[in-house]
């Protein structure tokens, strides 16, 4: 006996595979007749098969906080999200815009300062923000390009629009389960892959090695590259060590780089071996402890300046994150204008400033009808969904606000879209967003599909692994 997909409903949310309560998309039609044939014993024995894959594959995360703490599999779910071509192609060229805008701007900002001067982002938003590094102004790195890694999160409204919920421009994560993801997949429902003409994800270390070796300075024939780590304890540690694996690159961490006449050296058995590239997965604050915090032990004294004289190269570049500042997100439909002279092809969701004294009253007034966001906090944390708090809750959030308003923003609370995840002996709704990964150099590419995230918990807003979340593989597919 099957699923029963026939009863599956959509509670009237936009579902990524189904058009009304058991009515497949054409794109996933495929799928669901074969999820239908499938016995329920069948299922929940793939659906294990793929969680002891990504086990042995060492996808896993550590739970805390007990006597007995134990690694877990990171959560996912078989049954993959789908996204017709037609969708895809809208959504990669306004990605691509997005990314291209938020470079030139990262550029400005660092240099001319055209769009401060020309008031279409206020200059105090960037005096304030935490993420911009005076140590950089006046500096522009190789091409101009500083996101050279980006991941946007997008979701999807209940009217099948997509929307850009947030841009992630420092260090973004979750590549590495996209990779693992979709190798586990193809062989969880073989005889649908094939057929569906799913776009391939398997050259992404490929295409970021050939984006980062481009990085490097044009007197070096043949680029040494290394990614650059915090080490074991980052929760982020299992991409690190897969993504140059995958290249065939250095994994180091700062103790093992050393800068000499402002070049960059790894100490290895051989010796010193210059590197000319680093993809660096270190916050800014503790990549150079002359630069930055001089506490740092995670980083490499000297780096910046080898960076600034254009010895070594860095992706993605340090003072990239000021475009990923909440408060900035606001602009961001105006800078892609400013800068393009285009209409965004992708809408930002409503935002209101809480730094702004109408916005922050409205803010405060509709906090319960709202999400609230720190502007600098990812993961999920420093977060209200005002419909789901307790009154106490909003309270203690609206003091926060009133404490320190530039660090809090206001938006919508959407009805994400959702996908059906196996729940026991039957398939539920479950609500979900959309990372795709981005990479910058003299083109722009776009991996197909990218990290979906599912809210595992039934009727949970919050998909961040941190908070209850899993992933999905994503298949975009050709018709």
């Amino acid at each position: 006996m099957g699923l029963n997909i026939e009863k599956y409903l959509t509670d009237g949310f936009y579902d990524e595979l189904f058009l009304g309560d058991g009515i497949p998309r054409e794109a996933a039609s495929l799928l669901v007749q074969r999820l239908t044939d499938l016995s329920t014993d069948e299922i929940k024995l793939r659906q294990q098969a793929a969680e002891a894959a990504l086990y042995k594959m060492g996808i896993t995360f550590g739970v805390y906080g007990s006597l007995d703490a134990e690694e877990k599999i990171f959560p996912f779910d078989i049954i993959p999200r789908i996204i017709d071509g037609d969708d895809w192609g809208l959504l990669e060229a306004g990605l691509k815009q997005r990314v291209h805008a938020l470079n030139l701007f990262l550029d400005d900002i660092y240099t001319d300062q055209r769009i401060l001067k020309e008031r279409i982002v206020p200059q105090e938003l960037i005096d304030s923000c935490a993420a911009f590094r005076r140590e950089l102004v006046g500096f522009s790195p190789p091409k101009g390009i500083w996101c050279h890694i980006s991941g946007v999160d997008l979701i999807r409204d209940e009217s099948g629009v997509f929307h850009v919920l947030e841009d992630n421009l420092r260090s973004p994560s979750g590549v590495s389960y996209v990779l693992e993801n979709r190798e586990v997949l193809k062989h969880t429902f073989p005889r649908v892959f094939g057929p569906s003409r799913v776009r391939p994800v398997e050259d992404y270390p490929n295409q970021l090695l050939g984006m980062l070796e481009s990085l490097a300075p044009q007197s070096v024939d043949e680029p040494s590259v290394a990614v650059l780590t915090p080490g074991v304890f980052n929760s982020a540690y299992f991409e690190h060590t897969f993504l140059a694996k995958q290249m065939g690159v250095r994994l180091v961490e700062g103790r093992d780089l050393v800068v000499q006449d402002d070049f960059v050296y790894a100490r290895t058995t051989r010796g010193f071996e210059r590197i000319d590239v680093i993809y660096r997965r270190i916050d800014d604050d503790f990549l150079d402890p002359h630069v930055f915090r001089p506490d740092s032990l995670l980083g490499v004294p000297g780096i910046i300046d080898a960076y600034r004289k254009g010895r070594v190269a860095l992706a993605n570049a340090p003072g990239c994150g000021v475009a990923d500042d909440k408060a900035v997100y606001a602009y961001v439909e105006k800078i892609i204008r400013f800068y393009l002279s285009e209409e965004p092809i992708i809408p930002n969701v409503p935002t209101y400033i809480c730094s702004d004294a109408t916005d922050r009253k409205y803010v405060i007034e509709h906090i319960d009808q709202l999400v609230v966001k720190a502007v600098n906090e990812s993961g999920g944390y420093g977060m209200l969904i005002g419909p789901h708090a307790t009154p106490d809750e909003r309270a203690e959030f609206v003091k926060k606000i009133e404490a320190a308003p530039r660090n809090y923003i206001g938006q919508p609370t959407l009805s994400l879209s959702r996908a059906p995840i196996i729940a026991d002996d039957r398939v539920e709704g479950r609500h979900v967003d959309l990372r795709p990964y981005i990479l910058y150099s003299d083109n722009i590419y776009v991996l197909p599909g990218g990290l979906t995230r599912v809210a595992l918990k039934k009727g949970s807003l919050v998909v961040n692994s941190s908070q209850g979340g899993g992933s999905k593989d994503t298949w975009v597919v050709d018709r």
